[in-house]
């Protein structure tokens, strides 16, 4: 048998934790460790694994295949990718929209030089929906795409909110308009601004001290993240957080709406209804931690994005496999 496939966790949030249950899910996979900036022994993992401090990295690169970055796009990964692109094959799931060629530039150089592979904004958007966004564009080039959010907890932009000076807590929903996502299937292809097609809802815990109003000013400006969207924030205890905010669904649709003739509309629908945002977001990571590492072993390094991969080498099936059972 083969040897398994290494995988080290750096950073053990809903992440984190998502992705040491999707490695259990794998066979070909084996979890190496959980690498954490707070103190390694108080950890309460899911299950029972290797734990040590972030900073023993460096010196277990050799039982590590691929690392999986777990940090937020916000402040975490823009520091860890470039750092841990030299020492490891890395996925992450940076997210960050309009920073993605700034954040591939800063890995791309340290990934090749260190004859490294960088999977970089893998999960579902960026991921899959890229992944369909191209795949409709393509097919229908007279057209229109549309993406759309939600109903669901968004994690980039949660932990964006909690980043804010005099946050304790906080979410974020994802609210598509409904009256938008009807028009587009039937094939209106109507033109729609950021704003028309999306609503963002907040609920925050403040800080004791914290201005409710300056708190609100710093969310709804917040530049990449709310100041295109009709925002708002709604401020609660925690007792209200940990009641009525704790889970963390998602999902939502990716639509080409296009002709291939002047008489004959073409639809093509994506879409995902998630339980766990989070759980979900880290089995993509995990199937394309299997891509970078073989990817790697095939000479191919530096940044790269999920259109650079081919979609058998997310499988653990052999391509005569593949071949046989679902082509």
């Amino acid at each position: 048998m083969t040897s398994k496939i290494r995988i080290g966790i750096a950073g053990y949030g809903n992440l984190g934790r998502g992705v040491q249950a999707a490695i259990a899910k794998n066979p070909d996979m084996e979890l190496a460790g959980v690498y954490t900036r707070r103190d390694p022994q108080a950890l309460q993992l899911a299950q029972p694994a290797p734990r040590f401090g972030i900073d023993e990295l460096e010196k277990h690169a050799a039982q590590i295949d691929v690392l999986i970055l777990c940090g937020g796009s916000k402040s975490d990964l823009p520091q860890q990718g470039p750092k841990f692109a030299a020492l490891f094959n890395t996925v992450d799931s940076f997210d960050t929209h309009a920073r993605i060629p700034e954040y591939y530039a800063s890995i791309d150089g340290p990934a090749k030089a260190a004859g490294k592979t960088a999977l970089l904004s893998v999960g579902w958007d960026p991921g899959m929906f890229s992944i369909n966004r191209v795949f409709g564009e393509a097919l229908l080039p007279d057209g229109e795409t549309y993406t759309f959010w939600g109903r669901g907890l968004s994690q980039g932009h949660s932990d964006a909110i909690r980043r804010v000076p005099g946050v304790a807590a906080g979410v974020q929903y994802t609210i598509p308009s409904q009256e938008a996502i009807d028009r587009v299937r039937a094939g209106e292809r109507p033109s729609l601004s950021t704003r028309e097609k999306h609503q963002r809802e907040c609920f925050v815990v403040l800080e004791d001290g914290a201005d409710p109003e300056s708190v609100r000013e710093a969310i709804v400006t917040m530049e990449h993240y709310f100041d295109q969207y009709d925002t708002t924030v709604q401020f609660i205890d925690e007792q209200t957080l940990a009641a009525e905010h704790s889970s963390m669904p998602h999902g939502g649709f990716v639509i080409r709406s296009g002709n291939t003739s002047d008489e004959q509309k073409q639809v093509i629908e994506y879409s995902l209804a998630l339980g766990s945002n989070p759980e979900f977001t880290s089995s993509v990571l995990v199937a394309y931690a299997r891509a970078a590492f073989r990817m790697n072993q095939r000479g191919i390094t530096g940044a790269q994005t999920v259109y650079d991969v081919a979609p058998g080498l997310l499988s653990p099936k052999s391509p005569a496999q593949l071949r046989a059972e679902l082509l």
